[in-house]
């Protein structure tokens, strides 16, 4: 059987956590302190971040996108709204539960996709 979606990570399971920099699942392990990001190098780029961000006297926390970044998530959540609009039309419509599995299918992975800042 053939799927048009193209394959995503799987969610996080109980005991794991997104990574903060990339939204990958992090294994947060069982003792110690609770890890953060997934790789090295992604807790690296956040370091630098936060290095740039103390450099230009913006916020802890602040989140900066470059122009291509920020028009790739505005896509995202675009494809998002428009998912559960076609799921919400289906539902009114009383689509068979089958194609509504199928969409609301679609619906989490686009989800997934559209969480990702990076």
């Amino acid at each position: 059987m053939e799927s048009d979606v193209t394959a995503e990570p799987a969610p996080p399971r109980r005991g794991e956590a997104s990574c903060a920099w990339c939204g990958r699942p992090v294994n947060e392990g069982g003792t110690g302190r609770r890890r953060r990001y997934c790789r090295r190098s992604c807790r690296q780029r956040a370091y630098e971040q936060r290095q740039a961000l103390r450099m230009q006297d913006l916020p802890e926390g602040t989140v900066v996108l470059s122009e291509s970044e920020s028009a790739d998530l505005m896509d995202r959540l675009f494809q998002l709204r428009c998912a559960c609009e076609d799921l919400h039309t289906a539902i009114a419509e009383g689509e068979d539960p089958a194609e509504l599995a199928r969409m609301s299918d679609g619906l989490v992975s686009t989800a997934r996709r559209a969480e990702r800042l990076r």
